[in-house]
C-alpha cells in the first residue's frame, strides 16, 4: 500500500516536477546544427540567431556545420538527438523539398522534428563570373539558348533550393546547362569566384557582399519586387518569365518529444532576437528578412511547404 501511494504521489506531482525541470534549462552549451557548409544562407541565418540566443538564454550556443546530401546528413543527426533541448537545428526550405527528392529519408520531417519558430526568409540571386560574354539576364538567357549544353550552373546540392529554382528557370524556356553540384552554397560561390562554373542562383545574403565588390555579376532577383540593397537589379519577373518568384526560408527545430516547456523557451527567446533592433538590422543589411512565428504556425507552414513541392 505504500508503494501504491508513493507511486500516486508521484504521478500526481509529475506534472509540475516536470515544468520545474525545464526552468533550469539551458545549464550548459546548446548545440545548433547548420546542415550545411559555412558562407551560405542557412549559416548566415544560424549565426546571427545563435549570437542573440546566447545572450537571452545565458549560455552559449555552438554552431555545428554539418553538410552533406542536401541537408540530409545533418537533419539527421538532429532527428536522432536526445530531445532534450541542448541540440537544435537550423532548417531551411530544404526540407520540404528532401521529402519528394528522396524515395526513402532517414527520418520523417513531419513526425521527428518539433518546430520552434520560422527565423528568416531570402530570395535568391543569379550570379555570374564577370568573364561570362552575357552582361545581362537577356543576354545570358540568349547565350544558354545558342550555346545548349556548355555553361554550366552550381548548385549548394542536388535538391537544394539552389539547384531547383534554377531547373525552374531552365525548364520553362527549355534551355540546356550543365549542373555541378557542391556542398553548400560557399563552395559552389568558391567556384563561381574562381571561373570553374558560368553561374550560380545562389541565396541572396551570401553572394551579395561578391555583387557589390565587383567580383560577381548579378543578373536577375527571385523575389516578387527588387530588392533595397540592389535596386538597379530586375526580378526574373521582369525580365520575361512572368508568375516567377521563389523564397528560401529557415526554421528553427528540436528533435520531436522535446518538452513542450523546453520549446516554448527557446521560441520566446527567438522571436525576441528576432524582433530586436539590433538582429533585424544585421539580417537586413544581408538582404534577408526576419519571419519569426509560434510553432504551430512554423508546423502547418512546413507541412504546407512540403504539400506545395509534392505537386
Amino acid at each position: 500500500m505504500k508503494r501504491l501511494a508513493s507511486f500516486s504521489l508521484l504521478v500526481a506531482l509529475f506534472p509540475v516536477l516536470a515544468p520545474a525541470g525545464a526552468q533550469g534549462y539551458p545549464s550548459r552549451p546548446i548545440r545548433m546544427v547548420v546542415p550545411f557548409s559555412p558562407g551560405g544562407g542557412s549559416d548566415i541565418s544560424g549565426r546571427i540567431l545563435a549570437d542573440g540566443l546566447s545572450d537571452g538564454l545565458k549560455q552559449t550556443i555552438v554552431v555545428d556545420n554539418r553538410p552533406g546530401a542536401g541537408s540530409v546528413l545533418g537533419c539527421d543527426i538532429v532527428a536522432k538527438s536526445s530531445p532534450d533541448g541542448y541540440t537544435v537545428l537550423l532548417g531551411n526550405i530544404s526540407m520540404a523539398f528532401n521529402t519528394v527528392m528522396y524515395k526513402k529519408l532517414p527520418y520523417d520531417v513531419l513526425r521527428d522534428f518539433a518546430p520552434i519558430t520560422l527565423v528568416t526568409e531570402q530570395p535568391n540571386i543569379l550570379v555570374a563570373n564577370p568573364s561570362l560574354p552575357a552582361k545581362s539576364f537577356k543576354e545570358f538567357i540568349g547565350l544558354a539558348a545558342a550555346e545548349p549544353g556548355k555553361l554550366t550552373f552550381g548548385s549548394a546540392g542536388l535538391g537544394s533550393g539552389t539547384h531547383l529554382a534554377m531547373e525552374m528557370l531552365l525548364m520553362s524556356r527549355k534551355l540546356d546547362l550543365v549542373h555541378v553540384p557542391y556542398k553548400g552554397t560557399g563552395p559552389a560561390l568558391t567556384a563561381l569566384l574562381g571561373n570553374q562554373i558560368s553561374v550560380f542562383f545562389s541565396t541572396y545574403a551570401s553572394a551579395l557582399p561578391h555583387v557589390k565588390a565587383g567580383r560577381l555579376r548579378a543578373f536577375a532577383v527571385t523575389s516578387a519586387k527588387r530588392t533595397t540593397s540592389l535596386p538597379d537589379v530586375p526580378t526574373v519577373a521582369e525580365s520575361g518569365f512572368p508568375g516567377y518568384e521563389y523564397n528560401t526560408w529557415y526554421g528553427l527545430l528540436a528533435p520531436t518529444h522535446t518538452p513542450r516547456a523546453i520549446v516554448q523557451k527557446l521560441n520566446k527567446t527567438a522571436v525576441a532576437v528576432l524582433d530586436s533592433e539590433k538582429a533585424r538590422k544585421r539580417y537586413r543589411s544581408q538582404g534577408v528578412d526576419p519571419i519569426p512565428s509560434t510553432p504551430e504556425d512554423y508546423a502547418m507552414h512546413l507541412k504546407a511547404e512540403i504539400q506545395k513541392w509534392t505537386k
